[in-house]
This record gives C-alpha cells, structure tokens and sequence, in this order.
C-alpha cells in the first residue's frame, strides 16, 4: 500500500544508504555549544516565556522545529553533509550582531542573534544543498524569540482609533482623551491587554506553519501568511468594539472584568477556525515528482557518509564553528570588565540661575531606578513652574538601564497618562537639542514635558541611536553612563494657546540653564 506524505513535505527518493547518524555527532555537538555559551542569552528569552502569556508559546518552538526535521530526516540518507565555508562569515556576522546587542544590552537583537546561529551553523556544517531540504523547520526557531512589543502601542492607537470611530457609528456620543474615552453609560481605557498583540504573534506563528503544512505554493504560503496578520488586527478592533457595546448595553454589568478576556479569547479562537477551515479549500495534497539525485551524490552517500564514520570534512567545520561562536562571549566577558566603574554616582545639583518653587502636579517619570536621581521644581522669571529631573545610571544591565521598553513617562496605573508625543527640535545656548515632547493629562490639568537622553557625551531623543552609542561607549571602552533629562511646565489646558504658553517657560530654562545640567553630568561621569 501506498501512502502519500503529509501535504507540504516533498518526498525524498529512495534511500541509497542507510542515513548515516553517526556522521552526524560532530553536527549535534556543534549545535549544542551555542547552548552553552550563550546560556544567559537562552535563559534570557526562558525567562520571558515564563513571566509574559504573550510569548509563552516559545516553549513549543524547538519541539514542532525538531519534529518538522524529523519527518523529513530521510534527506539525509540521500545527500551527504558538504560544509560550506562561505556560511562562517554569516555565523561572524551573527555573532558581531549578538555583541552589539550585548554592548547595547538590546536583548532582542541578542536573543534573534543567538538563534540565527543555529540555521547558519547547520548551513555551514550541511551545506547549501542538505541545509534547503530544512529551511522551514530551522528559520522557525526564530519564533522563539520573544519579540513584538514594540508594536504594542501603535496597536493600542490604532484599536482605539477604530472603536471609537464603530462607536461613533453606532450613534452613540463618545469623548475621547489619548487612548481613553467615555460613554454616557461609563469610561473606557484601551491598555496592553486590549492591543491584540497576543492575538497577533499567535496568529502568525500559527499562520506560518499552517501554510507550510497546508501548502507548496510559497504564493498561497505568502497570501495565507498575510491573512495571519490581517485577520487578527481587525479581529481584535472588532472585539474591543463588541466589548464596549456589551457593557454599554448592559449598563457596565457585562464584560467589565475577567470575562471581558474570556470574551476576547473565544472572539479569537472562532475567528482563527474560520480562517484555517476557509484556507483548508485551497489545500495542495498532491506531491510534485521527486527531484532525482545525481549518481555522484547518492554514491557518496552509499560509500562515504553512510560508512558509519564520520565524515573527513565535518569535524574541522564542527570545530570552526565552536570557535566562532566562543569569539563573541569571551569578548564580551572582558569588555564587561573593563567598562565597570565600581565608583558610586556622585550627582552634583546644577548651579540653576532660577529660584526654587513649591507647588508642581505630583508627578515623575516611570523609569527604571536609577544609580542617582535629582528633582527640583523651579520659578521662571515670568512666574511659570518648571519641575527637572534627572536620572543617571551607570553599570546597565535589564533590571537597571536607561533605555529600555518598561521607562515610560507614566505607567498604566499613575494618574497621569500620556496623549500626545512628538519630536521636536530646541535651542539650548550655541546647542541644538533633540528632543521628545510629551503632552500628559492628569490632576490639576496637562502637562508638556520634554525629554532627552544623555549618552556617552551626546544628547539623543531615539532609543535607536541612544543604543547604538551606548554600544560604541563600551566598545572603545569609555564605560557606559546615560541619563535622562526631563523637564515638564503646566499648560493651562490642552489647546495650543495653552500648549504654547508651557513651551516658551520651558524654552527660557533651556536657554539660561541648560549648561549648568550639562556640566553636572559631565562632572558625574567625570568621577
């Protein structure tokens, strides 16, 4: 009897040899010293499955990658392992990549750096032609790696966008601040948990191996893997919209509390059957004809690789690529050691030229505790408060850093939340200063702040390039010091007039003050 393989895997010809596993060992060992040496970056992205749902899938990747392998392990009986050498220098970059992250601390450039090594160090150690049987199962272990939520708040913008305008629609009267808008029957707030992004990094994980399996056409892969996107984004407009009804209609007494995720979650999983049961209609299930192998290959296999030894070529490849990867930590190890500075922060209060005030919104910056921290409130010469702050870190890591995607202005529970953000560029002195402008709501009324960062001597607005000089710090040894300068003003409300009017108090600090904050933190690191 004969059986058809599962659709999507192509059927490798008859075997020439047995499938040579023991030319395989140095193949296993070379792809377990990643392992190893990157474990902090492993346990790392470990770490992250187990304290957000959001990535919790990544525990399955390697599993689906290694069964997905597995089900096609007969390639290997058929084409023996040739290393190819050109693969080394993307195994460098790969690793010059992890090390960026590393001075940078971006964990995930680390984390995508440190899983890329497996597909090139198989490629290396296969070659081209046995490492193309499994591209899919071995790029798959990059949804491993716990990224996406730097999409978060555009999602979060976007679902607001959409439900109220649904609401708007419906007839219904909406007043809409930032992300949170009221109803006459009650308020709503669109936060990370409404963005969709777990709907979406589900979706598409899902999607991709759906249209792998499913499909051989990499059209109907490409068409299928962009309903994955689509699909769940405007799932989840609809299912804020549906939220906001139900408790609208039902006086705020229905998906108001934890059904309001159960909701979610069925709204989600229905529409994701749909979509796989619709895609299941264009499903290939007819294999193509085998490619034959030429007569030198499977001789080689017959005669080489399947011998039981291993082959002459993979042990030298093996040990290359061990060595490639051992480079990058090893660095990193003794760059680490001499950046610390096991000085303490001694930040000095700037010599302001304005007196100090009283009364400011209690209000500060939701970033991560700093190694020294400084907060004054001061008077313009026009009356206006002007509140700074300052926070300086050095010796970085992730439970300590300057920039990072846990700092925000105001956290989800402070009473102020932001509505607005920009960036703009000021004049301080004979300085041009990037800066981050912010319009926060709260108590008493808005706030305009701006904000930049301090890094390695330069002053920067974009987490990009503040971690990219924060890289370039470390990498010529200069340490890794930052900090954050933020100075806010009252605006009387959130019209321009009023918008303005904190600009220009803000504007008069920078001009006549701003050297003096320079000067601290140069003395800072000075120290």
């Amino acid at each position: 009897m004969y059986l058809k393989p599962p659709p999507g895997v192509v059927q490798p010809p008859a075997a020439a040899a047995s499938i040579p596993y023991s030319s395989l060992v140095p193949v296993a060992l070379a792809l377990l010293a990643p392992f190893l040496l990157y474990f902090a970056t492993a346990n790392s992205m470990v770490s992250i499955w187990n304290s957000s749902e959001t990535f919790a899938h990544g525990y399955v990747i390697l599993p689906i990658s290694l069964f997905l392998i597995w089900r096609q392990r007969a390639w290997f009986s058929q084409l023996p392992p040739q290393p190819w050498r050109p693969a080394l220098v993307l195994m460098a970059g790969a690793g010059a990549a992890w090390l960026a992250g590393r001075m940078g601390d971006v964990q995930v450039v680390m984390q995508y750096a440190f899983v890329a090594m497996f597909p090139l160090a198989a490629l290396a150690l296969l070659g081209p032609r046995l490492a193309a049987k499994f591209t899919f199962p071995l790029l798959f272990l990059l949804f491993a790696v716990p990224f996406g939520e730097i999409f978060v708040n555009p999602l979060i913008n976007y679902t607001a966008d959409f439900t109220v305008w649904a609401v708007q629609m419906t007839g219904i009267p909406v007043l809409r601040n930032g992300t949170r808008f009221e109803l006459p029957t009650g308020n709503w707030s669109v936060v990370e948990a409404c963005s969709g992004i777990r709907y979406l990094i589900s979706s598409i994980t899902l999607g991709c191996l759906y249209a792998y399996l499913t499909y051989r056409s990499n059209t109907r892969r490409a068409v299928f893997i962009g309903l994955s996107i689509v699909v769940p984004i405007v799932a989840n407009w609809l299912r804020a919209y549906g939220i906001v009804m139900i408790g609208h209609l039902s006086g705020m007494e229905l998906a108001t509390g934890v059904d309001h995720l159960v909701y979610g979650w069925l709204f989600f999983g229905v529409i994701m059957f749909i979509m796989f049961w619709i895609g299941s209609y264009w499903r290939e299930d007819d294999t193509a004809p085998p490619a034959a192998v030429p007569a030198a290959a499977a001789g080689a296999a017959a005669t080489g690789a399947g011998n039981g030894r291993p082959s002459a070529s993979l042990v030298p490849m093996a040990v290359a690529v061990v060595a490639l990867a051992a480079v990058w930590p090893a660095f990193a190890a003794f760059n680490d050691r001499a950046n610390h500075n096991p000085e303490p922060v001694a930040l000095d209060e700037p010599a302001v030229a304005w007196p100090l005030a009283a009364a400011f919104p209690d209000w500060q910056v939701a970033y991560m505790e700093p190694d020294a921290r400084l907060a004054r409130v001061y008077q313009s010469p026009q009356g206006a408060p002007v509140l700074m702050q300052l926070l300086y870190y050095r010796n970085q890591d992730k439970q300590k850093g300057l920039i990072s995607s846990v700092n925000r202005l105001a956290g989800e529970k402070d009473a102020f939340h932001e509505t607005a953000s920009t960036v703009r560029t000021e004049t301080a002195g004979a300085r041009t200063l990037p800066l981050r402008e912010a319009l926060l709501d709260g108590p008493g009324g808005p706030l305009v702040v701006w904000q930049v960062m301090w890094v390695d001597g330069h002053y920067l607005a974009g987490n990009v390039i503040g971690k990219l000089r924060q890289a370039q710090g470390k990498l010529q040894f200069r340490g890794d010091d930052g900090a954050l300068v933020a100075i806010a003003a009252p605006a009387d409300d959130n019209s321009e007039q009023g918008v303005e009017a904190a600009r220009a108090a803000l504007r008069a600090f920078l001009a006549q003050n701003f050297a003096a904050v320079d000067a601290a933190l140069v003395a800072a690191k000075g120290r």
